[in-house]
């Protein structure tokens, strides 16, 4: 039997009965049989939809490209505003909630700390707990399970749009917990609920749920990009290609100065886990490097229980630097409203994992180092699972 999503059980219940309700969406916001929050919202009886609120990439999902803003618009077709809340506001506004009675937040999440929807949603429960409006969290399944706990915690002085909070790069949370945790942990102040999913188990990965995988952003386009994607996002911190501008963003990764197979050689000489990788060469047709031939690598995971996508990350990143360090370069700020420090530290959360690359650090001793936080998050997430 598939699970069953928040929403389902939200829309089915009476919970929204006389109330003028905003909903914060996009494209992945479909239930077991395709259905559109937004149209089951404005076709459930006694229930006034009065705005939607979209997040990074937009409401639809159209703007492809990474950090650019969307404007607001309106919806002709159900006659409400849309909020964009990547735009020269993240946070909605008073006016932007005025009229409203409840909150509803139905977004896909992918299980990773940088992706920015935790964020958006987190804004709205700061300015709702502000305004005194209901919010909803409808569940969705963690694509990549709810076990594993991976990768650097995030530092005080690091935060920023890609990590707000001090948690892990893989969190192993549902967006449900997340707003759990966000709420009590960090004082955002908000009446919030969750309406839970039935059927979802922390070991299920995305495709043993029975819900449909629609790309919950333009560059994810797979659940293998999900799978690699808390390691593989590191690479935004660099000027090599994270596979932006082809068919596999994230699962590629190269640069023109590279010889494929003898890097792929090395990275499969270290013998990690549940993964293969393949030479690759590849010309992204946007981003960076776009129309350049790459040489680098394809990330196959063979075993996805055994993966793990930071320690991968950090071990591409090694071989990347220690390949031609002359030519391997950190990108420069700004990144995502980030003015000043590097983006490859507010990736990471810290400059430490930029350190240890730039010295050639073992590979045992950078996962030992993030440890201590991984175990710490662990022992605090625990009251906030709800599966």
């Amino acid at each position: 039997m598939p699970v069953t999503l928040g929403s389902e059980r939200l829309i089915e219940s009476s919970t929204l009965r006389g109330l003028r309700v905003g909903v914060l969406c996009n494209p992945a916001s479909v239930d077991t049989r395709f259905r559109h929050i937004v149209d089951r919202l404005a076709e459930a009886p006694d229930v006034t939809l009065a705005a939607i609120f979209g997040p990074q990439h937009g409401f639809r999902s159209d703007v492809q490209d990474n950090m650019i803003e969307t404007g607001h618009a309106r919806d002709e077709r159900r006659r409400v505003p849309i909020y964009s809340l990547y735009s020269d506001t993240r946070e909605p506004t008073a006016a932007m909630l005025e009229g409203l009675d409840a909150l509803v937040v139905d977004l896909q999440d992918v299980g990773a700390r940088i992706y920015t929807y935790i964020y958006t949603m987190a804004n709205c429960l700061r300015a709702a707990g502000r305004h005194g409006l209901r919010v909803i969290v409808c569940d969705r399944p963690n694509p990549i399970a709810g076990i594993e706990v991976e990768g650097p915690m995030l530092q005080a002085g690091y935060e920023s749009f890609v990590g707000l909070f001090p948690i892990p790069m893989r969190h192993g949370l549902t967006i449900g917990e997340l707003a759990r945790l966000f709420n009590a942990e960090f004082g955002l102040g908000a009446a919030v609920e969750v309406s839970e999913m039935t059927g979802w188990r922390r070991s299920m990965y995305f495709d043993e749920t029975g819900v449909p995988w629609v790309m919950p952003s333009p560059n994810m386009p797979t659940l293998d990009s999900a799978i690699v994607y808390p390691g593989t996002v590191l690479f935004e911190g660099t000027m090599l290609s994270e596979g932006r501008g082809t068919t596999r963003p994230f699962e590629l990764v190269g640069a023109p100065w590279i010889d494929a197979e003898a890097f792929a050689a090395r990275m499969n000489a270290r013998g990690l886990p549940g993964v293969f990788f393949r030479p690759a060469v590849f010309e992204p047709t946007f981003q960076k490097h776009a129309r350049a031939t790459c040489g680098g690598c394809q990330i196959h995971v063979r075993d996805r229980d055994a993966f793990r996508p930071c320690a991968a990350a950090a071990a591409l990143l090694l071989e990347f630097h220690a390949a031609d360090r002359a030519r391997f370069a950190w990108r420069r700020p700004p990144y995502e409203y980030e003015q000043e420090k590097l983006p490859i530290d507010i990736l990471a959360g810290l400059p430490a994992f930029r350190q240890q690359i730039e010295r050639g650090a073992p590979l045992d001793e950078i996962v030992a180092s993030w440890r201590g936080g991984e175990d710490a998050f662990r022992k605090l997430r625990e009251k906030y699972l709800l599966y």
